[in-house]
């Protein structure tokens, strides 16, 4: 499964901290993409920076309902991309795929790649302000919408974009073999059982904290949590300008838009009882409705959709926070393993003090003292059974010490990938939040231009009415 991709895999394992994002220079492919260009001037690069080889564009489109009028019916869609990088076959790959499909993605570059931020699909069959059923065409659009930006989140990752699962995805026309065979042979050694996984799990609490935390991740939590704070804060008040103009209850007293149609009725029965300006009054409560219906077209095409990208923005910020969350763990496992090396030392240590007669157990601490007593109640309080437990903690000390050693390069090399992880993760997010906030504003743009020119067409209209002095 490795085949011509195996420095992409190099990532998984973490046996060293080496970047799997070098290229060679004189190779300078270019194309459209967010940071993912190299060629022109090459910027300094720092040992955490990272490494783009090309670009990867991906579009998702074109749903089908396929076994229509079968209990099995499901929505395929059409994926396709343009690309320069050396991994793909064909520059313009094409394939079907449905949401199963995408979900299987999804779960194994998790696996896959335990460092690398990997965005998180939408909920199966919830989807907000969505009416009707998973077939409808607006729970269809929608749903196509966010499976689009989940590929735009994985084509912008220097390392997932050249995975050879992304390359299948794309191009395989046997994907559910290709499914299969991924099961069976994942990329990297399968995980064996160490000395970790037969330690207690009191010793590896999920509830510990690092006890030597870094600075730089610190600082990140930090980031992130005023980053998801902001995100919430947004979408609380955006949720109540929304509520407050197109909540689709008229009794609520909240729903500017209703109040707007309601107005534009009223107008037109002040028509019918001045006889001298009906005309002039029904076109003010056309406008009415016009305006009315301009207010419920923004929340459908600017506000809902802006609204979604927030939320789909707030839960990749929580993928990113696993991450850091997973590097914790990963110090937490080096640090909880070194104590339990410690301790196992220190009983060593303490029964050869014993067994060669310079301590006994008085100058070892009450616990050594009261070991001493319960092995002498056992019977086991002989020179012969010390030796033989001087000998089984040998062994499991040269194992710890390995299991330590193993530790500290996987935190090491967690750490260096997670520092490229954030560098990643705030491009992608910088190219979303200028997406998503240039979407917003050109729907803003469009309402109030159609609304001038609605109300400028009313104007002379209005001037015409006669009025005698």
């Amino acid at each position: 499964m490795h085949g011509d991709d195996e420095d992409v895999f190099d990532s998984v394992t973490w046996e060293s901290a080496s970047a799997p994002y070098d290229v060679d220079p004189r190779v300078h492919p270019t194309g459209p993409g967010f940071k993912q260009s190299t060629a022109g001037v090459e910027e300094p690069r720092g040992p955490h920076d990272p490494k783009w080889e090309g670009y990867l564009i991906t579009i998702v489109k074109d749903p089908v309902k396929e076994l229509a009028e079968t209990k099995d019916a499901y929505i395929s869609y059409l994926v396709t991309a343009k690309t320069n990088l050396h991994i793909f076959s064909t520059p313009n790959p094409s394939s079907r795929r449905r949401f199963t499909d995408f979900v299987f993605l999804r779960d194994h570059l998790v696996k896959d790649f335990p460092a690398c931020v990997v965005p998180v699909l939408p909920d199966k069959h919830r989807l907000e302000y969505i009416t009707g059923d998973r077939f409808s065409p607006e729970f269809v659009e929608r749903r196509r919408l966010d499976l689009h930006r989940f590929l735009e989140r994985i084509a912008r990752h220097p390392t997932l974009q050249r995975s050879t699962l992304v390359r299948a995805f794309f191009e395989s026309t046997e994907w559910h073999v290709h499914m299969h065979q991924h099961l069976a042979h994942p990329p990297g050694p399968e995980p064996s059982p160490g000395i970790i996984d037969n330690i207690s799990d009191t010793l590896l609490n999920a509830f510990a904290r690092v006890r030597k935390p870094d600075e730089r991740f610190l600082d990140m939590r930090e980031s992130v949590d005023k980053f998801e704070d902001g995100l919430v804060l947004c979408d609380r008040l955006w949720n109540r300008i929304r509520g407050r103009t197109n909540d689709g209850n008229p009794e609520s007293g909240e729903d500017i838009t209703a109040d707007y149609h309601d107005l534009a009725v009223a107008v037109q029965g002040l028509g019918f009882l001045e006889s001298g300006i009906t005309d002039p009054l029904n076109h003010f409560s056309n406008t009415l409705l016009e305006f009315s219906a301009l207010l419920r077209h923004k929340t459908q095409t600017t506000t809902d959709p802006f609204l979604v990208h927030l939320h789909s923005l707030l839960t990749y910020s929580h993928a990113n926070r696993a991450v850091l969350k997973l590097r914790d763990q990963k110090q937490l496992d080096f640090e909880e393993l070194s104590d339990y090396l410690s301790g196992v030392t220190l009983e060593r240590d303490r029964l050869s003090a014993v067994i060669s007669g310079h301590a006994g157990s008085t100058g070892l601490g009450l616990s050594a003292y009261l070991k001493d007593k319960v092995d002498a109640i056992r019977g086991t309080d002989d020179d012969r059974s010390r030796v033989e437990k001087m000998r089984k903690l040998d062994i499991k000390i040269k194992e710890l010490q390995d299991a330590v050693t193993t530790a500290h390069e996987t935190s090491d090399a967690f750490s260096d990938e997670t520092l490229r992880e954030q560098t990643i993760f705030q491009y992608s997010k910088e190219a979303e939040m200028k997406e998503m906030l240039g979407n917003l504003a050109d729907g803003e743009i469009e309402f109030y231009q159609s609304a001038m020119e609605e109300w400028e067409r009313i104007i002379p209209i209005i001037q015409r009415i006669r009025v005698d002095v």
